[in-house]
């Protein structure tokens, strides 16, 4: 065959091609438009505020719909402000030794929802949980499985905020504590919370939305906070996130749907001072689409949470324990195991 018989095939290929895929995002583009603007205003809404949430496909929102229109979807389907901070009167965190020694540290719980699976991982003893690290900090983060067994634990779950282009997750955003020290502290985002232990075990979610840096230190001093992680309560056409699901015993409301669906990821803690962890699947994994803040609510209610809150979910949403992930990423390259991450939540048999 000629070298111009070879370029000639290549051509029609890659003309081919590039036909297939004008096509393909012909048809994309159309799909979203007949489901956005079609008679279904909970569809629409759904999907908007579902797709909002995501980090590479907000794009998607505004092929169809302006900025006018996002914005106001987006502000009737939110969730109410939830006032007050942690009673740590609440929560009791002692130990008794003859309970704990006939009770496994450790339950799974199969979790189902309408649009959702999911597992709830209930840690029986608070004082085994902390903040595992990748610092000092470099491009890249771990997969969870490695930040599980190079600190010798044998659970964990992913933790805070972080920068997540291309999957590199090497830096967290907004506060890391870790065993007591402040291993990062990068603020200038709205909206953050710190989310994490006290000394006393006791799990607080406390706004450090608009502090400096002084004052986060003072207050992860005042607060004595042991370990931390951050997550960002922030709802615009921008950034779709939020925080506090249950203070004290009462539930957030919501407004509208409150939220879209997508992968999740939460923490709780119950008055015996056991702490919940739940994780969820979505975007297409197991032909769901996702939880929504309202499912969120209503599982840690179910499960007896005083306090729960949202961590940072989507791709990011994992769950591992002895040797093996019960919950994984939802990006189709990393189905078996989790995004890197520079933070984690992991559970010890022995402090």
């Amino acid at each position: 065959m000629s070298f111009k018989n070879v370029m000639s095939i290549i051509g029609k290929i890659f003309s081919f091609i590039g036909i297939f895929l004008v096509i393909l995002v012909l048809t994309l583009y159309l799909t979203i438009t007949l489901f956005v603007k079609g008679p279904s205003s909970k569809a629409r809404e759904l999907f908007i505020t579902t797709i909002l949430e995501t980090g590479q496909l907000k794009f998607l929102a505004s092929l169809v719909l302006s900025e006018n229109e996002i914005n106001e979807i987006v502000s009737s389907n939110s969730l109410k402000e939830l006032e007050g901070e942690v009673n740590s009167n609440l929560i009791d965190t002692t130990i008794d030794e003859s309970v704990s020694s006939t009770k496994e540290l450790i339950e799974i719980h199969e979790i189902t929802g309408n649009n959702f699976s999911g597992k709830m991982m209930i840690v029986n003893d608070p004082s085994k949980i902390s903040i595992a690290t990748t610092y000092p900090w470099g491009e890249y983060g771990e997969e969870l499985d490695k930040l599980v067994k190079k600190n010798n634990a044998i659970a964990g779950i992913n933790g805070g905020l972080y920068q997540s282009d291309a999957n590199k997750g090497g830096r967290p955003l907004g506060i890391t504590v870790s065993n007591g020290q402040i291993q990062d502290i990068s603020l200038g985002y709205k909206g953050l919370y710190l989310i994490g232990f006290d000394t006393n075990n006791v799990l607080k979610i406390i706004s450090i939305d608009g502090k400096t840096k002084f004052e986060v230190e003072q207050l992860v001093k005042n607060e004595n906070i042991r370990d931390a992680i951050a997550f960002q309560e922030e709802a615009s056409d921008k950034n779709n996130h939020f925080v506090k699901l249950i203070i004290n015993g009462e539930k957030r409301e919501l407004q509208g749907l409150g939220s879209g669906a997508n992968p999740r990821t939460a923490i709780g803690q119950r008055s015996d001072g056991s702490v919940l962890f739940l994780v969820t699947d979505g975007r297409g994994k197991n032909g769901h689409l996702g939880a929504t803040a309202s499912d969120l609510i209503d599982i840690m209610e179910k499960y007896g949470a005083i306090n729960a809150a949202n961590l940072d979910g989507g791709s990011s949403s994992t769950m591992y324990y002895k040797d093996s992930y019960l919950m994984t990423s939802v990006t189709f390259y990393y189905s078996n195991s989790s995004w890197r991450l520079p933070t984690a939540f992991i559970v010890k048999e022995d402090n």
